[in-house]
């Protein structure tokens, strides 16, 4: 049995079977197969089983009926084809094995990625683990002989300003 297959977002893996000789396909109610999204007209296209093709016409859309990309008025619509009303997509499977199947002539192996055990310095490269790479872990004797130095000198002015308050020197 023939189906419908939509493709487009919103609609994605919804089916219609063409169970009758018309089907009638439009955004109301009053068609066989309704499609409520704003680029399809009202009453856009009907699809006819005849013997083994299915005929699609376009009943004077506004933004017209599509097999494979070429605009069409009227046409036959084949196994695998995608069928486009406005901007929904559509493609028509069958039950016969018509259809060209994608065949796989090796199998891929997807790579996980970096596990977390992996990350230790012991597995890193060794340039990683040199000391004088840019990279590793920098000393902290500037830092150090900086903070030193604004101690003693806050000292220095400290035990000046006590010499003055002893004094009683005024100024």
């Amino acid at each position: 049995m023939a189906r419908l297959v939509l493709l487009s977002e919103g609609f994605t893996g919804r089916t219609y079977d063409l169970k009758a000789e018309k089907t009638t396909v439009g955004r109301v109610s009053d068609n066989t197969f309704e499609i409520p999204e704003a680029s399809i007209s009202s009453h856009h296209a009907e699809l006819i089983l005849k013997g083994g093709d299915i005929l699609v016409r376009d009943l004077g859309s506004t933004n017209g009926s599509f097999i494979n990309g070429e605009k069409i008025t009227e046409a036959v619509l084949k196994p695998g084809q995608i069928l486009r009303l406005g901007v929904v997509e559509m493609r028509l499977e069958t039950g016969d094995a018509a259809l060209p199947k994608k065949v796989f002539d090796q199998t891929r192996v997807i790579p996980q990625g970096v596990k977390s055990d992996e990350l230790t310095v012991e597995r890193a490269p060794p340039d990683l683990k040199d000391k004088n790479s840019a990279f590793s872990k920098k000393s902290n004797k500037a830092q150090m002989i900086f903070i030193i130095g604004t101690v003693a000198v806050g000292l220095v002015l400290l035990a000046l300003l006590m010499i003055l308050m002893l004094t009683g020197n005024p100024r």
